[in-house]
């Protein structure tokens, strides 16, 4: 699939074929977002792939009942461990949260490529799940999604509600307006 097609079509998809992913396929996933770059090539991710169904209720209830978590295949919870490393004035702490968002933006893409859909959680109960998944301390949860080939292809239709350039883009500085 063509770049472009891939981020011009990548949805939410909020339901799911009972249909496995080949370990091949989520192998090709996983490594989109191991390649991701990372502030000073720190690469302070991990991933837990989650398959097994009761894991997978247990965790649809820590993210505020989302159902749709335990409905796809796979559950992929990503991971940010703190090190500590100020690379940017006010930054500081926050920017292990942007190195993750950038590697699961690597992988959601790479799943819409092979055909799969995601959707990105960010609303969850992040001590409850550290204490589920025997995260440690000085490890966030940062991200969720379910992997799975949606029950609908039709979801992967282009974008068509997004703001004009024109409003989003400034040249040289900020202007209202």
């Amino acid at each position: 699939m063509e770049f472009y097609e891939v981020i011009e079509t990548r949805r939410s998809v909020r339901k799911y074929k009972n249909t496995q992913i080949p370990d091949d396929v989520l192998n090709r996933v996983l490594n989109a977002a191991r390649i991701a770059p990372s502030g000073s090539n720190r690469q302070p991710w991990r991933f837990i792939v989650i398959r097994d169904e009761e894991r997978k209720k247990k965790m649809a209830q820590l993210c505020h009942h989302q159902l749709i978590i335990a409905q796809a295949p796979v559950l992929i919870v990503g991971c940010g461990k703190n090190i500590h490393y100020n690379r940017g004035e006010w930054m500081g702490d926050y920017s292990v949260i942007v190195d993750v968002a950038i590697a699961f933006d690597h992988l959601t893409l790479a799943a819409r490529a092979e055909g799969l859909g995601t959707c990105w959680i960010g609303s969850f109960d992040n001590e409850g799940i550290k204490k589920y998944l025997e995260i440690p301390d000085d490890v966030n949860v940062v991200a969720l999604t379910p992997l799975g080939y949606p029950e609908n292809e039709s979801v992967f239709s282009p974008v068509v509600d997004r703001l004009p350039l024109e409003q989003i883009i400034y040249y040289e500085k900020w202007e209202n307006k």
